[in-house]
């Protein structure tokens, strides 16, 4: 039997700056899962209600959408949650070393951080990986990010299965919304200590990696 290929959508959340101004916490998160998606449809029925009734909603973006909708799609999430996975990586940024305090070289540092515990063991169970991220909006930094990234993954992600990563713009993938959400929520609780939404998709949350929890040197 021909083996599965493994989706694995990624989403971050807080800021690159690191003074004062800027968010405490950067957290990155994938969804892992195969096909078919078994989410995409009730989410892809929700919103053409929702443009049934007169809201004019492109995608589902959760900082952007009401609350209304915002429990609409963790209900579709937690009906579904069994088919997918959840890590997360989570950064407290004043802790970050100053030398990584720039784009290119912190978010390809912490992406690779969670690909290689997410990937490394999936030696054997599935035919092709497939990584899926937002576009990266800076475009004079988009080349030099892609760069960083490849460079990373090759040097910490041991697994001998193909893989591939690409830049999609979120509306484009359910499975990108769906990652969205996942980490708005880890966001919400470490940054605001609001678990409302943390408790629906904790049941799935197979990792929550405070990378400097024994210190600001320990992971380096």
């Amino acid at each position: 039997m021909p083996l599965d290929t493994l989706f694995i959508f990624l989403d971050e959340g807080g800021n690159f700056d690191f003074s004062n101004k800027g968010s405490e916490y950067f957290t990155l998160t994938s969804v892992a899962t195969t096909r078919p998606f078994v989410f995409a449809t009730p989410l892809i029925d929700l919103r053409c209600s929702l443009l049934e009734s007169g809201l004019n909603l492109e995608y589902f973006h959760a900082a952007e959408d009401r609350q209304a909708i915002r429990d609409k799609v963790f209900g579709v999430i937690s009906s579904h949650m069994t088919a997918m996975r959840f890590d997360s990586v989570i950064v407290k940024k004043r802790m970050t070393m100053p030398s990584l305090h720039v784009e290119e070289k912190f978010y390809p540092k912490m992406l690779g951080c969670l690909l290689r515990y997410v990937m490394n063991g999936c030696e054997g169970q599935y035919s092709h990986i497939v990584v899926m991220t937002d576009s990266i909006p800076v475009k004079r930094k988009k080349d030099a990010i892609e760069k960083a990234v490849r460079l990373q993954l090759s040097q910490q992600i041991t697994t001998k299965t193909p893989y591939n990563i690409y830049h999609h713009a979120s509306k484009s993938s359910v499975g990108l919304q769906v990652a969205d959400y996942v980490n708005w929520a880890i966001g919400r609780k470490w940054e605001r200590g609001d678990t409302r939404s943390y408790d629906i998709i904790k049941p799935s949350l197979k990792s929550e990696f405070d990378i400097f929890q024994h210190g600001s040197k320990a992971w380096y």
